[in-house]
C-alpha cells in the first residue's frame, strides 16, 4: 500500500510539473538508483506529456524487461535527411548505474522550451538502460551472466540484437556508450594514486575506421567536450586504461570491435565511449553526482553535433560512401598494437598519500595503434551452408548476402591451418594461427555455400571476423573456435576475383 501511494504521489508531483518533470531518482532523493518498474512509468510519462517524444520498445531482455528507446523529434523520426541522428545508450553494464540515471535526466531536461531548438537539426535517440537483468540485480552481466559490451561481434544477446537492429534501421550518424569506471581496486592503492576524473571520453581506435573520423574525434570533439565540462566544474579527461603508470603501460581504450563504441565505429560513424566516476559502493555512493556528471557528458555530445552537423554528416556520409564502394585488394588490418610516439601523458589522480588531486607523468604511454598484420580485401567470403552457427551469425548481423556463380576467370582462396600458436592482445592471451593458401579450382568448390559481399557498409567487420588470423575475428570466442583446427582447411573461403 505504501509503494501504491508512493507512486501515486511521484505522478501527481510529476504531472503538475510538467516543464520540469521529476525523475525517479529526485522524487527518491538521490536515495538509490530507478527502478526498472519506475523507469518504464517515467518514459511513459515522458511519452504522454512531450509532443517530441515517441517512446518505442526495441526488444526485451533475457528475462523478458523491454528495452525502451526515447525518440526525439519535430518531425516522423529519421525521414528528414538535413538532420544529423545521433543514438545515445546507457547501462550496458547492470552494476553501473549512473549511466541510466544520466540518460533520464537529460531527457528531462531536453524537454524544457529552451532545448526544442536542437529538433531543428537533429533526431535524437536515447536508450536509457540497455541491461534492465543486470541492473535490477545491481549485477554487470545479463540474466544470461554475458558481459554486454564484449559482445557485439558475436551477437548472440537479444538486447544487443535489439540494439543493433535499432541502428541499423536508422543508420546513425553519431553514438555514444555510457559507461562507468572503477579506480578503486588494490593494484593503484598499492601503488598510491589512482584517476579521479568524474568524466572520461574515449575515442574510436581501431585503425581500420576512417581516419579522418577519428582525427574529428581527437582534434574536434574531445577539446570541445574538455572545454564544455570544464566550464561546468567537472573534472574530465581522455579515456586510458592500463597501467598502474610504470609497472604497466598506459594506453587508450581497446582497439576490439566486439563493445558498443567500436562496433558502431567500424560503420564508420562518429563513435565515443563515455567513463564516469562510480564509488566504491557503486550501487547509490555520490549517485546525485555521478548522475549529474554523466548527464553533461551526453549534453556536450548533443550540442557539439548541433553546432557541427553539416561537418559530421558529410564526413560520416563520404566516408560511408567509400566503405560501401572501396574497390577490393585495399588493406585491412586484423592485428593491431599499442605503441608509443614520444608523447607522455599527464595523468590527473587522487594521492591517497595526501587525499589531494595531482599530477602523474606517464612515461609508458602508448596513444597510437598500429597494424602488425594485413589481409586484402576480397570480394567476398563463401560461407558453406551447413555452417549454421556463421550463417545464423551474418543474419543476426543483417548482412547483405548475393546469389553467386563461378566465373572461368574465378580466384577463390582457401586456407590450410599448419599450427596453432599464441600471442598477446591487450594483455589476453589469444590463438594466432601459421596459415597456407592455395587457390581453388572450379572442380574443387563442391557443396552449397553462402555468398557475402564486402561492398557493404559492414565490410571491415566481416573481414575482421571471418579472417582466421584475425585477432578480433569470431574464431578467438569459444563458440567458433571449432572452425580452426591444426592440419586441416579453414572452412570459409575467400573470393579474390570473379
Amino acid at each position: 500500500m505504501k509503494l501504491v501511494f508512493s507512486i501515486i504521489l511521484w505522478l501527481m508531483v510529476t504531472i503538475t510539473m510538467s516543464q520540469n518533470i521529476t525523475t525517479p531518482l529526485e522524487f527518491n532523493n538521490f536515495s538509490r538508483p530507478t527502478s526498472y518498474e519506475e523507469l518504464s512509468r517515467y518514459v511513459k510519462l515522458l511519452d504522454s506529456i512531450s509532443p517530441e517524444i515517441v517512446v518505442a520498445t526495441i526488444g526485451k531482455s533475457v528475462q523478458g524487461r523491454n528495452l525502451y528507446a526515447l525518440k526525439f523529434s519535430t518531425s516522423e523520426f529519421g525521414k528528414d535527411t538535413s538532420k544529423i541522428k545521433v543514438l545515445i545508450f546507457a547501462q550496458q553494464h547492470g552494476n553501473e548505474q549512473s549511466g541510466k540515471e544520466g540518460a533520464l535526466l537529460l531527457a528531462q531536461e531536453l524537454i524544457k522550451p529552451e532545448n526544442q531548438y536542437l529538433w531543428d537539426k537533429m533526431d535524437l535517440a536515447i536508450i536509457p538502460q540497455v541491461n534492465p537483468d543486470g541492473a535490477e540485480a545491481n549485477k554487470r552481466r545479463n540474466g544470461n551472466t554475458m558481459d554486454l559490451n564484449r559482445s557485439h561481434l558475436t551477437l548472440f544477446e537479444p538486447e544487443l540484437i535489439a540494439l543493433h537492429h535499432f541502428f541499423d534501421t536508422y543508420w546513425f550518424e553519431v553514438n555514444m556508450d555510457v559507461h562507468e569506471y572503477s579506480p578503486y581496486g588494490e593494484t593503484y592503492k598499492e601503488f598510491g594514486y589512482r584517476n579521479n576524473s568524474r568524466e572520461l571520453i574515449g575515442c574510436n581506435t581501431n585503425i581500420n575506421i576512417s581516419e579522418a573520423l577519428r582525427n574529428l574525434s581527437n582534434q574536434g570533439f574531445v577539446p570541445y567536450f574538455n572545454q564544455y565540462l570544464n566550464e561546468r566544474n567537472i573534472s574530465n579527461s581522455i579515456y586510458t586504461p592500463g597501467g598502474p603508470p610504470e609497472i604497466d603501460y598506459i594506453r587508450h581504450s581497446t582497439y576490439d570491435i566486439n563493445d558498443g563504441r567500436q562496433s558502431f565505429g567500424i560503420q564508420n560513424s562518429f563513435s565515443f565511449i563515455l567513463e564516469g566516476l562510480n564509488g566504491p559502493d557503486n550501487y547509490k555512493d555520490s549517485i546525485q553526482m555521478r548522475a549529474e556528471g554523466q548527464k553533461t557528458g551526453m549534453m556536450a555530445l548533443i550540442t557539439y553535433c548541433y553546432q557541427n552537423k553539416e561537418t559530421i554528416k558529410t564526413l560520416v556520409a563520404k566516408e560511408r560512401n567509400q566503405l560501401i564502394t572501396q574497390e577490393p585488394g585495399s588493406l585491412v588490418s586484423i592485428q593491431m598494437e599499442h605503441v608509443k610516439d614520444g608523447r607522455k601523458l599527464n595523468l590527473p589522480v587522487y594521492s591517497y598519500a595526501t587525499g589531494a588531486d595531482s599530477i602523474i607523468i606517464v612515461n609508458d604511454y602508448r596513444p597510437v595503434v598500429k597494424s602488425i598484420h594485413d589481409v586484402t580485401k576480397p570480394i567476398g567470403y563463401l560461407i558453406p551452408k551447413q555452417l549454421n552457427e556463421v550463417v545464423d551469425w551474418a543474419t543476426r548481423h543483417s548482412l547483405k548476402t548475393e546469389p553467386f556463380s563461378v566465373s572461368k576467370s574465378a580466384i577463390i582462396e582457401e586456407y590450410l591451418v599448419t599450427t596453432i600458436d599464441s600471442m598477446d592482445f591487450e594483455r589476453d592471451t589469444i590463438v594466432n594461427p601459421n596459415l597456407t593458401v592455395r587457390t581453388l579450382s572450379k572442380k574443387e568448390l563442391k557443396g552449397d555455400y553462402l555468398f557475402i559481399p564486402t561492398n557493404q557498409l559492414k565490410g571491415n567487420l566481416l573481414v575482421i571476423a571471418l579472417e582466421p588470423k584475425s585477432e578480433l575475428g569470431l574464431v578467438t570466442y569459444k563458440s567458433f573456435s571449432h572452425l580452426l583446427k591444426a592440419g586441416q582447411k579453414y572452412p570459409i573461403l575467400r573470393v579474390v576475383k570473379n
